[in-house]
C-alpha cells in the first residue's frame, strides 16, 4: 500500500471540509507512455485498495487485471480505515478522533478523491473503470463526471441509484449500531457489538436463501447451536476483528447517497452524458441489487451490453464467480476491438 498526502483541503458535495486528506492506494504493473493502459478497480463497502487480496484469480500476468499488459490502480475509499482518512483518523483542527463529527460523503466525493490520485499518478487515460455493488456506483460516477477519460466502464451487481431496498438493509445495520451505548457515546473504542450485530443483517442480504440453506443446513436432530447461528457469529466477529465501526457507518451512510441523476435532470439524462463502452453484468440470484438494477443501465445507455450470470452465491457473487466474469469481460474487450477495427476498414 502506498500513500498520498495531499497538501489541500478536500471540500465535500455539502460543503464541509477535510483539511489534507491522506489517499491510500495500490498498483500493479506498469503505466505505459501514453499513461493510458490503466484499469481502475473500485472497491465495494468494506474491501481496500489490495486487490489481490479481496478478488483473487484476478491480478497478474494473464490474468483479467493483466499485470504485464495494463496498469492496474485501486485506491482506498474516503470514510474507510485503511489509510485513506476516515473517522478513525484525528481531526487536525480538534486534535482528536473525527469518530461520529467526520463530513457527511458522497460517492461524488469519492470520485474527486479518486481523481486527485489520478493526476498525481500521471494518468491521461483509463482503458476500463471497473466496479461491483457500492464500487460499481463509484465506477458509474466517474464514468459520467469525467466522460473524456474512460474508454470502458464495466459494471458488475450494481445500480444506477441506491434502491429502497438496499437503504432500508443500511439503515437496518445503523440501527443495530446505535443500540450499542458505547457507540451511541462516541466511545473511541466503541461500537464493536452493534457492528457485529450490524454485518449480520448485512449478510442476509449478500447471500441467498439457496446458498445458506445448502452450506449451513444441520445434519443431526440439534435443538440449539445451529450452523448459521455459528455462521453469522463468525462472520460478525470476522469484520470487528479488522474494520472500524465508524468507518462502517459512515460508508453506509456513504453508499445511500448514491443517485446518478441527482442534479442532472434524472437518470437518463445523466447517463447519456457517458462516452465509454459499457458492460453492465447482474448475478441471477443477488437479492440486494436484483439483475434488474445493472440491466436498467444497459436499456438506458446506447450500445450498452448487459450480461446475466448464473451463481449460488447471490451478491457476493460478484467476488467469487471469477472465472465467469473474467470471460464476460474479455469477449466484451475483444468484441470492442473487432468493432473498432470494422470500423476503420469501412
Amino acid at each position: 500500500m502506498k500513500k498520498l498526502i495531499t497538501d489541500k483541503p478536500f471540500v465535500t458535495e455539502s460543503g464541509d471540509v477535510i483539511p489534507d486528506p491522506v489517499i491510500a492506494y495500490d498498483t500493479y504493473g506498469t503505466l505505459n507512455d501514453e499513461g493510458d493502459n490503466v484499469i481502475w478497480v473500485c472497491h465495494a463497502l468494506t474491501a481496500n485498495s489490495d486487490v489481490e487480496a479481496w478478488w483473487p484469480g484476478m491480478v497478474g500476468k494473464g490474468l483479467l487485471l493483466d499485470t504485464s499488459e495494463y496498469f492496474i490502480v485501486c485506491a482506498n475509499i474516503l470514510g474507510s480505515c485503511y489509510g485513506t482518512t476516515g473517522p478513525a483518523d484525528i481531526n487536525p483542527q480538534t486534535g482528536k478522533p473525527w469518530l461520529k463529527t467526520f463530513p457527511a460523503i458522497t460517492i461524488r466525493d469519492v470520485v474527486n478523491a479518486h481523481e486527485i490520485l489520478r493526476k498525481h499518478l500521471g494518468i491521461n487515460g483509463i482503458h476500463t473503470v471497473i466496479g461491483s455493488s457500492i464500487g460499481g456506483f463509484q465506477a458509474l460516477e466517474y464514468s459520467v463526471m469525467y466522460p473524456d477519460l474512460i474508454r470502458h466502464l464495466v459494471f458488475i451487481a450494481s445500480s444506477v441509484r441506491q434502491t429502497p431496498w438496499a437503504i432500508a438493509f443500511n439503515e437496518s445495520q445503523r440501527l443495530a449500531m446505535e443500540a450499542d451505548a458505547s457507540f451511541r457515546n462516541g466511545e473511541p473504542e466503541g461500537g464493536r457489538r452493534g457492528m457485529k450485530a450490524a454485518r449480520t443483517i448485512a449478510l442476509l442480504s449478500y447471500r441467498s436463501s439457496h446458498a445458506y440453506n445448502l452450506t449451513q443446513k444441520d445434519e443431526d436432530d440439534r435443538t440449539d447451536h445451529f450452523r448459521a447461528s455459528s455462521y453469522q457469529e463468525y462472520q460478525g466477529d470476522k469484520l470487528v476483528s479488522r474494520f472500524n465501526p465508524y468507518s462502517y457507518y459512515c460508508i453506509t451512510k456513504l453508499s445511500d447517497t448514491h443517485y446518478i441523476g441527482r442534479g442532472r435532470g434524472g437518470t437518463e439524462k445523466a447517463l447519456s452524458r457517458i462516452s465509454a463502452n459499457v458492460l453492465a453484468i447482474g448475478i441471477s440470484s443477488d437479492f440486494l441489487f436484483p439483475a434488474a438494477d445493472p440491466k436498467l443501465l444497459a436499456d438506458i445507455v446506447e450500445g450498452a451490453e448487459y450480461v446475466e450470470i448464473d451463481s449460488l452465491y447471490g451478491h457476493d457473487g460478484f467476488l467469487i464467480e471469477t472465472e465467469l466474469i473474467t470471460s464476460v469481460v474479455k469477449n466484451f474487450w475483444k468484441s470492442k476491438k473487432e468493432e473498432n477495427y470494422d470500423k476503420k476498414r469501412a
